[in-house]
């Protein structure tokens, strides 16, 4: 299964393989070459489909927990001050996606999408202290009956040139559940009430919609 994200570059990417292929066995008579050429294209087109794959998960809900939202490696648990929706302490985790993780955000948690917004930024490294502050991401906040408001935020790139977010203020939203789309390698921080017990340790691997991240009682 495949995101609906990467339908046009699936479809360019199946038309460019098709041309590839098609103009090589009319004008290429060296074997080695052609063959050579029409793999290179077979490959791109394979990590295409490789990236915007979208594997069917169905999350087990429970309001007692909050799910990783995304794939990759968890690289930060700390606190820090939340400065754009709290303006207070909170507890940092972050997920960093590399180009091979699988890049569909889901939703940690069900609850009302209270905040939700976008903001143009620059492309620094996933990773960079300042990518939370100063790369293109989205802020969306959801108010939960056990943990309360929940921060988190979607941070392209240097590589990534679209975030794809579909939380609206006012939505209902279903744990597990799709929530967007990151192209490329980027990070995930989602920020908690000080005191929350923690699932995870830095250098984990986390899987979005299963692996539990935080619990409460």
């Amino acid at each position: 299964m495949f995101h609906k994200e990467g339908t046009p570059s699936i479809l360019l990417g199946t038309f460019f393989t098709a041309v590839v292929v098609l103009l090589s066995d009319k004008f290429i008579d060296t074997y080695w070459l052609k063959m050579l050429i029409q793999l290179s294209a077979l490959l791109l087109l394979i990590i295409i489909l490789q990236f915007f794959r979208n594997p069917k998960r169905t999350a087990i809900l429970n309001d007692n927990v909050i799910l990783a939202p995304v794939d990759g490696k968890v690289v930060v648990i700390e606190e820090v001050y939340e400065g754009e929706y709290f303006k207070d302490k909170r507890l940092q985790i972050s997920i960093f996606m590399s180009p091979i993780n699988v890049h569909v955000t889901r939703y940690g948690l069900s609850g009302i999408v209270k905040f939700s917004k976008y903001h143009p930024g620059k492309f620094l490294v996933a990773w960079h202290p300042k990518a939370s502050e100063e790369n293109e991401r989205t802020t969306v906040v959801i108010e939960n009956q056990t943990f309360g408001t929940i921060l988190y935020r979607q941070i392209a790139g240097a590589l990534a040139r679209r975030i794809v977010n579909y939380a609206e203020e006012g939505m209902q939203v279903i744990q597990g559940t799709d929530a967007g789309f990151i192209k490329f390698g980027s990070r995930v921080d989602i920020f908690l009430p000080l005191g929350t017990p923690i699932n995870v340790v830095l250098n984990q691997t986390a899987i979005g919609g299963k692996t539990i991240i935080a619990t409460k009682g």
